[in-house]
């Protein structure tokens, strides 16, 4: 796989390309950039099947550069330094990341990935941008009060105080709206509460997550249960009362 690092670190680059000539010789690195400017010439110059990208760069950050790309043709993975709100929407978005410094295992990990896995979908780096520029200032993406939903056709933006609760479904999430809506999304409950979990939301039992603003009265008894706004009764875990109690202000 002919490969590009863009990076604006010197040595990242440096240490990043040893790595891969140790570990992964399947990966031919054809390139090694410090300037975004230069990165985006080489990328439609070279034509590679893999780049190696930062986010956080001088004169053209990293969502910039594949902006000017157009229809990207290649895989990505995107290299960061540890952010939780940044690892939060890499894992929302489903994309290829790397935190700073990289472990081996990860790198071989990921670069089987890329051998294996199609292109980006270009609604993936949609959805990232929708929650990183929140994340690199070291807030909630959701602090905004909308959530980006991606569904067959695109994409729908929910204002997070209308969300009453989600519910799993196996490998999906269902949303339940304030106004009667639903909305089904492919992704799991692990990864919606790591989304929400940062806003007015807490996981209550492995199969539902509950917007604190709209729960009106908790049930005890041999079952615990929530009575939400919209009716619905949401039973509460065991393990997970106690949580929910300190996390309302309960007494």
């Amino acid at each position: 796989m002919k490969a590009l690092i863009i990076d604006d670190e010197p040595d990242n680059v440096r240490l990043l390309a040893l790595q891969l000539a140790r570990h992964c010789p399947q990966v031919d690195v054809i390139g090694q950039f410090t300037d975004s400017i230069d990165g985006l010439k080489a990328i439609q110059s070279l034509r590679p099947a893999l780049v190696f990208l930062d986010i956080e760069m001088p004169l053209m950050n990293g969502f910039q550069l594949l902006e000017k790309v157009g229809e990207i043709t290649f895989h990505i993975v995107f290299v960061t330094a540890y952010d939780q709100y940044a690892v939060r929407a890499f894992r929302f978005s489903a994309l290829d990341y790397l935190l700073k410094p990289i472990d081996t295992v990860d790198l071989i990990a990921t670069v089987r990935r890329a051998e294996t896995t199609a292109r980006i979908n270009p609604q993936q780096l949609d959805l990232m941008r929708q929650y990183y520029p929140a994340s690199a200032a070291g807030v909630s993406p959701i602090t905004k009060g909308r959530i980006a939903l991606p569904h067959a056709s695109g994409m729908v933006f929910v204002e997070t105080k209308q969300i009453v609760y989600c519910e799993s479904d196996s490998n999906y999430t269902r949303f339940y709206l304030a106004n009667g809506e639903q909305y089904v999304i492919a992704k799991t409950l692990g990864d919606v509460q790591d989304v929400l979990e940062t806003g007015d939301f807490v996981r209550v039992h492995r199969q539902y997550i509950v917007n604190l603003e709209h729960i009106q009265k908790l049930v005890k008894g041999e079952g615990t249960y929530l009575l939400l706004t919209n009716g619905v009764n949401i039973p509460v875990a065991r393990q997970q009362k106690d949580r929910l109690m300190e996390r309302f202000g309960w007494v």
